[in-house]
């Protein structure tokens, strides 16, 4: 077996999930697609596509996973049986950024103008439970001069490390008529202790006041055994 570096190592893979990314955008991308974990064992690797409409992925009766499967053996080289797909339900489609960014893209190449594309997936979102959203589209949206607009709506973290823990972040490309289309959707999560439907990471600024223990009559009874003080000498 040839030894290779770390180095060499962690840039492959990167590589490898960043080809394997792009590929299931083109084929599935439709079908509610928004990430992958790829996760390798001894014997084969495992891919996790994380979608919105896992059976439309799967096909009838597993057809379509099998074809996809044969795809990517053909292309990277693997061994049959080498690979296998696995198709994962995304709980809560108004948190994913990715999953809205998908629909603006499609809702855009259907013809639908920025603005009302744009304002759908803002509402979707914050009915969803999402804390905020900013989506920024840039591109030729009319006239000849490109130029880029952004719809923002609720609370949205910026910098720091709670923004890396918080905030889920997705771009996409659009080839549209009139040329190249960008669109990012930052979406600011809810807290979650159990990281179900949102994160498990609290904001680190957020001040909770918990009540006193002690009820109003034994306040009252407390403050009759203070000492008085008078501001006379």
């Amino acid at each position: 077996m040839t030894q290779i570096s770390k180095k060499k190592k962690f840039v492959g893979d990167g590589v490898f999930k960043s080809e394997l990314g792009e590929f299931f955008e083109r084929e599935i991308g439709e079908d509610g697609y928004v990430g992958l974990d790829v996760r390798v064992t001894a014997s084969r690797t495992d891919v996790v596509l994380k979608t919105t409409a896992p059976q439309k992925v799967l096909g009838e009766k597993g057809r379509r996973i099998r074809e996809l499967t044969s795809l990517v053996e053909k292309r990277f080289g693997f061994k049959e049986g080498g690979i296998e797909l696995y198709a994962d339900r995304v709980e809560r489609r108004s948190l994913s950024a990715a999953s809205q960014a998908e629909s603006i893209k499609f809702k855009l190449l259907a013809g639908l103008p920025v603005r009302r594309a744009c304002y759908g997936a803002m509402r979707f979102a914050m009915e969803g439970g999402a804390r905020g959203i900013e989506i920024t589209v840039a591109g030729k949206l009319r006239g000849q001069r490109a130029r880029g607009v952004k719809f923002r709506d609720g609370y949205m973290l910026k910098a720091g490390k709670p923004a890396e823990d918080m905030v889920d972040i997705a771009v996409r490309h659009i080839m549209m008529k009139q040329g190249m289309f960008g669109v990012k959707v930052r979406i600011m999560q809810p807290y979650d202790p159990e990281g179900k439907i949102g994160v498990s990471v609290e904001q680190p600024d957020v001040i909770t006041v918990f009540p006193p223990k002690e009820d109003s009559k034994d306040i009252g009874k407390h403050a009759q055994d203070l000492p008085v003080i008078s501001g006379k000498n």
